[in-house]
This record gives structure tokens, C-alpha cells and sequence, in this order.
């Protein structure tokens, strides 16, 4: 394959490349009176290579075609469909930040150049075909994702969740970097395609301890228990829209780099890595449940639903089976429309002075004061609960379908009694918004681009999100079966 096919199929992230070091330029000269314009040019860059990528989830791209780069770079169906979820994502916090910073006079340009960085980052990773590959992409993302998470210098909780997510997330890179060396090393190449035949007839102990601490960092990257300890402080620290960016579009990149690395470099041996899925699946989702119900933080509260959402996603790859790369797909996208949803809401959480408010027991008697937020926050948190006929439940039924057909019944079972005990904090906030008396907290003006955000995500949630679903799950189906290695 030359240079020219090669660079063709990097086309999205050429474009995000490019744009990236123009608004660079321009935030350097123009400084933050030229946030607006770049956060307006950001979007759009972002919605090029939206465009860019959607020719390949459409045509189902998979094969030796989609290799670029002698097999460092995948552009097939399955990178194609996180890429659109991750580019959508970044456009719709570039929409919502700018009047949350502008409001609190801490809005920069630097923002969505940032932005636009970490999800440059975010596209190489799930495109990476090798390990080295990957951790490009990785770092990529998380160096700006450092910096995002500490953007309010003035303000000591966002100071606070940039340095523990930078250290933690340090520890985490050593931890993967020590996999891939042990992979490289035992297997004798980083390609994910040369691991595959490497492990085809077993692993060795020192392939296995590769790909353990290959996992291990990559848990920590999507907040998988044990590795989620930073998720409820970093969460809660940085401003709200960073807060919706990292819940969403790095979730995504992180999930589907784990399924690749998975099902394409060990898919052959996925007895050996689903036990260790499995276990961080059950764990997140019991950890994620039980952490949230004494939390009256919303965020924070949101921090342990991520975490719980994780485990179910899992359970999905735990199956190991084209019908389970596909279930994972499927309640990728239902989740980050819930999550985005979600912060959205709480961005319309605002006194009267426009100040955040993000208590639960300022919600009391929403329903009452502002009814309309309320019905919306409420079809978001029995979404993300599961309860039919909300779309979210859609989500939860088709990982527990792809476990059942993968005769994993016990795992199903266990994560079906788990959610009963995650609805318990999303049913306590729709108490508390429609039984409690009104507290009258939240009074603070609506935005249009959130209102704009919040309603579309309440409709996709709601009843009609089921119209969706013929062609979502094609999609997903494409997109898991052009992953090269797949029992």
C-alpha cells in the first residue's frame, strides 16, 4: 500500500490535525476574545471529519483495505462508529461551554483547542492497529485531557481534579506502557495482527502477564473498578462541560481501543482475558451502584453511574463473540446520549445569581418550580436505570442477550439483579424532584443550545428512540464484524 492510500484513509484525522494547529495559531494571536470563533471553528472541523467517517460505518469497510501504514492504522467499520460517537460528543460540548465559561469569566481559547486535540487522540486510538500506535493516541488524548480537567486555574477543585487525574492517569500509562513492553517482548511484535498469530496456539506466562497489565491500564482509562477511584473526584472538579466531555467521547475511545486490543490481538485466547473482564465487570457494576446512593453531589452521583454503565458494557465484551462487539456498540451510543443528557441538565441547574447548583436536595419539588427540566431529567435517569420502555433499557437487554448466547447465563443473571440495586439512586432524584417540597433553588436563565441539546437527548431516551433500532443494530453489526480477529 503507498503513502497516498495511506494517508486517505487517515483523512479525519489529517483534518483534525490541521485544524487543531490553525486555532492554535489563532488562539495564540487573537488570545481569548477568539474563543468564540474557535470553538465555532472547532465544531466544524469536528463535523468534517464526522462527515469523513461515516462513508465507512455506511459501506461496512473491513479487510486488508482499511489497513494503512503497513497495519499500524485501521480505518474499518468498528473505528468509523466510535469516531462518529467521539466527533459528535466534542461538538456538542463545544456548544454548551462557551456560556458556562462566559457566565463565571473564564472562557479560553486554548478550550477547543484542546478539545479538538483529545479527539484527535481519541481517533487513533480506536484506529490503532498496533500497540505503539495506540499509546500515541493515548497520550495524545490524555495530555490535553490533563490540562481540560485543571482549565479554571483560579478555582482549587479544578486545580485539584487536573493533578490527581494527571497523576493517576501517569500511573496508568506506566502500567499499559509495562504491558506492551512484556507483549512485545514474549510475542515479538506490537502489531495486533502478529500478537494474534503469536498467541494463536496459547499464551505463554509472559504473554499472559502482558496482556493482564494491558488491561489493567486500559480498566483505568474507561474508570472500570478497581482502577475508578479518580472518577468521583475528577468529575466533581472540573467544570461541568469537561466533566459531560470526559463521561462521553474518552468513555467511548477507551471501550473500543479495549475491544480491539481483545477481540483482534487475543481473540484467539479469550479465555484467558474474559475472566478478567468479567471480574472488573461485576465489581464496576456493584461499586458503581453502591457508591452512588449516599452521594449528594450530582456529579459525583453521575461519576458512579459511569462507572456502573461500564460494568454492563462488559458484560458485552465478556462474551467475546461478534454478537457481543455488537451489543457493546449499541449501548455505546444509547449511553452517551444519556450521559450528554445528563450534564446538560445539570448545566441548567443555576441559581438566581447563575451559579452551579449541583446538590440533589436542591432538586426538591423541580417538577413544581421548573416542570419541564424536571420530565426531561426524569426520562434521562430511568433511561440510564433501564426501565422499559426508555431506550436505555434496549441498551442493558442486548449485552445481557450476547451473555446468554455466549452461555455465560450466570454473568446475565448476576447483572440483571445488579441494576435492580443501581435504580435505587436514579429513582431517589426523581423522588426527590417530584414528592419532596420545592425548595425553589433552581431559578437561573435557560440557554438555547442546551435546551436545543437536552430535548433531542430526552427524545432519543425516550419511547420513540425504539423507531432507532433497526438501524442501529445494523450499524453495530457492521461494525463488530470488520474487526480482523473475532472468534
Amino acid at each position: 500500500m503507498d503513502y497516498a492510500t495511506s494517508l486517505g484513509l487517515l483523512a479525519p484525522e489529517l483534518v483534525l490535525a490541521l485544524s487543531g494547529l490553525v486555532l492554535l495559531l489563532v488562539a495564540a494571536w487573537g488570545g481569548d476574545e477568539s474563543a468564540r470563533v474557535n470553538s465555532i471553528a472547532g465544531a466544524i472541523a469536528l463535523g468534517g471529519a464526522f462527515a469523513l467517517s461515516l462513508s465507512a460505518v455506511v459501506d461496512g469497510a473491513s479487510g486488508l483495505d482499511t489497513f494503512a501504514f503497513f497495519g499500524q492504522f485501521r480505518a474499518d467499520a468498528f473505528a468509523g462508529l466510535a469516531k462518529l460517537m467521539i466527533f459528535a460528543s466534542s461538538i456538542a460540548v463545544l456548544m454548551i461551554a462557551p456560556r458556562y465559561f462566559e457566565r463565571i469569566g473564564a472562557m479560553r481559547a486554548e478550550f477547543p483547542v484542546l478539545v479538538v486535540f483529545a479527539a484527535l487522540g481519541m481517533a487513533i486510538m480506536v484506529s490503532a492497529g498496533d500497540l505503539l500506535s495506540l499509546y500515541i493516541g493515548l497520550e495524545l488524548n490524555s495530555l490535553a485531557a490533563y490540562v481540560l480537567a485543571s482549565i479554571l486555574r483560579d478555582e482549587e477543585r479544578s486545580a485539584e481534579a487536573g493533578l490527581k487525574y494527571f497523576v493517576l492517569g501517569a500511573l496508568a500509562s506506566g502500567i499499559l506502557l509495562f504491558g506492551i513492553s512484556l507483549t512485545y517482548g514474549f510475542a515479538g511484535t506490537t502489531n495486533y495482527t502478529g500478537i494474534a498469530v503469536a498467541v494463536a496456539d496459547g499464551l505463554s506466562t509472559g504473554q499472559l502477564f502482558g496482556l493482564t497489565f494491558v488491561l489493567a491500564g486500559l480498566a483505568f482509562k474507561i474508570s472500570a473498578a478497581p482502577f475508578h477511584m479518580w472518577t468521583p473526584d475528577v468529575y466533581e472538579g472540573a467544570p461541568t462541560p469537561v466533566t459531560a466531555f470526559f463521561a462521553s467521547a474518552p468513555k467511548v475511545a477507551a471501550i473500543a481501543l479495549l475491544a480491539r486490543v481483545s477481540l483482534e490481538a487475543f481473540g484467539t485466547q479469550a479465555d484467558a482475558w474474559r475472566q478478567i473482564v468479567i471480574f472488573a465487570a461485576l465489581l464496576s457494576i456493584v461499586i458503581g451502584a453502591l457508591g452512588a446512593i449516599g452521594q449528594d453531589n450530582v456529579k459525583r452521583l453521575l461519576a458512579y453511574s459511569s462507572i456502573n454503565n461500564v460494568g454492563f458494557i462488559l458484560i458485552g465484551l465478556a462474551a467475546g463473540t461478534v454478537g457481543g462487539a455488537s451489543a457493546m456498540m449499541v449501548y455505546l451510543v444509547i449511553y452517551v446520549v444519556m450521559t450528554l443528557g445528563s450534564f446538560v441538565a445539570v448545566l441548567l441547574m443555576r441559581d438566581a445569581e447563575g451559579r452551579p447548583v449541583e446538590g440533589v436536595s436542591d432538586l426538591a419539588g423541580l417538577s413544581t418550580t421548573r416542570p419541564v427540566l424536571a420530565w426531561c431529567l426524569l426520562a434521562l435517569m430511568f433511561s440510564l436505570a433501564g426501565i422499559p420502555p426508555l431506550f436505555g433499557f434496549w441498551g442493558k437487554f442486548v449485552v445481557f442477550q450476547a451473555a446468554v448466547q455466549a452461555d455465560l447465563i450466570a454473568l446475565a443473571a448476576i447483572g440483571i439483579a445488579a441494576s435492580v440495586i443501581g435504580a435505587f439512586y436514579y429513582i431517589k432524584i426523581v423522588k426527590v424532584m417530584f414528592f419532596d417540597d420545592p425548595v425553589d433553588t433552581v431559578k437561573g436563565e435557560s440557554d438555547v443550545p442546551h435546551w436545543v441539546l437536552l430535548g433531542l437527548c430526552a427524545l432519543f431516551v425516550s419511547p420513540l428512540g425504539y423507531l432507532l433500532i433497526a438501524p442501529l443494530d445494523n450499524v453495530a453489526d457492521l461494525a463488530a464484524a470488520s474487526l480482523a480477529v473475532i472468534p
